[in-house]
C-alpha cells in the first residue's frame, strides 16, 4: 500500500494521472489502476475525475494529511536504520560537570576516538546547566535526570555519596559517631547561594537531618575535595570521587553505618542527557553505548 500512497500524493501534486505518471516513471493506466486499487482497499472514493483535472473529495483530503505523515516516518525509520549501520563519525559535542569530566570522562576519551577514529570531540567541563538546543550540545552530563520533556536520559551511575575526612583532621577534631554530632565540626559545604545547608543520614528506618555549617564552599566539589584531602574539614562527595583516595588512605569514610545524601528525596544519580530526535546520528549512539560499558553502576 506504500506504493499506492505515494502515487496517490503525487496525483494529488501533479493534477492528474499523466503528469504524476510522467514524474513516476508510470504509464498513465498504472497510475489509474494504482489509485483504483487503493480505493477500493478503503472502500472509498478519493477524487472526483474530469476530463481535464481530479478533484480531492472529502475523504482524499482527509487521507492526504495522513498519508503524507505516514511516508515522512517510514522515511525516518529508514534514515535511522542506515545510520546505525553507518560508521560514526563527525563532531560530538559534550557538556559535563566539571568533577565528573575531570576525573571519569575525559580519561575515557582517548579509548573512544581509537575505536572510532573518524569522531572528534569538543568537551566543556562546566558546572551550569547548558540548553542543548541554544548551545549546539550533542551530551550533556548531569546529576539529576532532565527536567525538559524533549530531552531523553540514559542512566550512568546511582551516584552514591560518601561522608569523609582526612586522617590528620580525625586525630585532630575526632570523629563524628553520630550524624547530630557534625553540627559541632567545620564541614565543607556544596554552595545553594544563601540557603541553609542540610546533609541527610538514613539506616534502615531511622532518618536524621542534620544542618552543617563550615568555612567553605563551592559550587562544584572539586575544590572541597582538595581542602578535605588538606585536613581542612568535613565533606560529602559521590563515592566516584573519594574512592580512589580512601583506597589510598588519604581519606576515612566517617559514619559508614549511615547512608548520606546531600538531598532529601531528589536522587543524585548521573544521566548522560540528549535530544529525542526521530533517529540518533550514529556517534551520539556510539559515545553513550560506550559509557554505557565502560561505567559501572
Amino acid at each position: 500500500m506504500l506504493d499506492e500512497l505515494k502515487t496517490f500524493i503525487k496525483c494529488c501534486e501533479c493534477g492528474n494521472f499523466s503528469a504524476a505518471g510522467k514524474a513516476l516513471v508510470l504509464s498513465p493506466s498504472s497510475v489509474s489502476r494504482q489509485i483504483d486499487n487503493l480505493e477500493a482497499k478503503l472502500q472509498t472514493k478519493l477524487f472526483r475525475r474530469t476530463t481535464r483535472q481530479l478533484i480531492l473529495s472529502d475523504e482524499g483530503h482527509f487521507l492526504l494529511k495522513r498519508a503524507e505523515d505516514i511516508l515522512a516516518l517510514v522515511d525516518d525509520a529508514i534514515a535511522s536504520l542506515r545510520q546505525q549501520h553507518s560508521e560514526p563519525e563527525g563532531r560530538l559535542r559534550i557538556s559535563v560537570f566539571d568533577s565528573y569530566g575531570r576525573l571519569r570522562i575525559a580519561p575515557l576519551l582517548p579509548q573512544f576516538l581509537a575505536l572510532y577514529p573518524k569522531v572528534s570531540i569538543d568537551i566543556e567541563l562546566e558546572n551550569q546547566i547548558v540548553d542543548l538546543y541554544r548551545d549546539a550540545v550533542d551530551i550533556a552530563i548531569r546529576i539529576g535526570p532532565p527536567e525538559d520533556s524533549r530531552l531523553k536520559a540514559k542512566k550512568l551511575t546511582d551516584g552514591r555519596t560518601l561522608l569523609c575526612a582526612s586522617p590528620d583532621y580525625v586525630q585532630r577534631f575526632g570523629s563524628p559517631q553520630t550524624p547530630d554530632e557534625l553540627a559541632q565540626h567545620n564541614c565543607l559545604l556544596i554552595s545553594r547561594g544563601r540557603r541553609q545547608a542540610w546533609w541527610h543520614f538514613r539506616k534502615g528506618q531511622e532518618y536524621r537531618r542534620v544542618q552543617v555549617q563550615g568555612s567553605i564552599r563551592s559550587a562544584g566539589g572539586t575544590p572541597l575535595l582538595e581542602c578535605a584531602l588538606q585536613g581542612a574539614g568535613v565533606t560529602l562527595l559521590t563515592q566516584w570521587s573519594m574512592q580512589p583516595y580512601i583506597d589510598e588512605g588519604r581519606l576515612l569514610q566517617l559514619l559508614p553505618q549511615w547512608d548520606a545524601s546531600l538531598y532529601a528525596e531528589k536522587s543524585a544519580e548521573i544521566y548522560a542527557v540528549y535530544i529525542d530526535n526521530h533517529y540518533m546520528r550514529p556517534a551520539i549512539r556510539a559515545f553513550l553505548d560506550f559509557l554505557g560499558a565502560q561505567i559501572p553502576q
